[in-house]
C-alpha cells in the first residue's frame, strides 16, 4: 500500500480507537449491562457500541470487516484487506472493573497483518 494511504489509515485508526476507548470508559462508569452469548462468552453494551463506532469510523471502500460482535460479512472472504476487530478484548476483566482489557483492531492485507492496535 502506498505510504500516504497507510499514513491516512493509521491516523484514522488511532483516532477511532481513542474514541472507542473513551466510550468504553464512560460505559463502564455507568450502569453497565452485560450478558452471556454462546456457551460462556460475556458481552456488554459497550462491546456492541464500540463495534458500531469502529465500523463507522474505519469504513474504507475496499476493506472488509470481521468482528467478534458483528454478523459475519462474507464479502470479506474476497477482499484483499480486512479489518479484524475485538471491540473489548478481555470482557470479563472489563466487567469486573479490572485494567486487563483492550480494544483490538488489525488490518490484514493478503492474509498478513499490516497495521494493528
Amino acid at each position: 500500500m502506498p505510504a500516504s494511504e497507510q499514513a491516512a489509515i493509521v491516523e484514522t485508526l488511532a483516532a477511532a480507537v481513542r474514541e472507542a476507548g473513551a466510550l468504553a470508559l464512560r460505559a463502564r462508569a455507568g450502569d453497565l449491562k452485560h450478558w452471556t452469548k454462546g456457551k460462556d462468552s460475556p458481552v456488554t453494551e459497550a462491546d456492541i457500541a464500540i463495534d458500531a463506532l469502529l465500523r463507522e469510523r474505519l469504513r474504507f471502500p475496499d476493506i472488509g470487516w470481521l468482528s467478534e460482535e458483528s454478523e459475519d460479512d462474507r464479502a470479506r472472504l474476497v477482499a484483499r484487506r480486512v479489518w479484524i476487530v475485538d471491540p473489548i478484548d478481555g470482557t470479563r476483566a472489563y466487567v469486573a472493573g479490572l485494567p486487563d482489557w483492550s480494544i483490538s483492531v488489525a488490518l490484514v492485507e493478503n492474509g498478513r497483518p499490516t497495521i494493528a492496535t
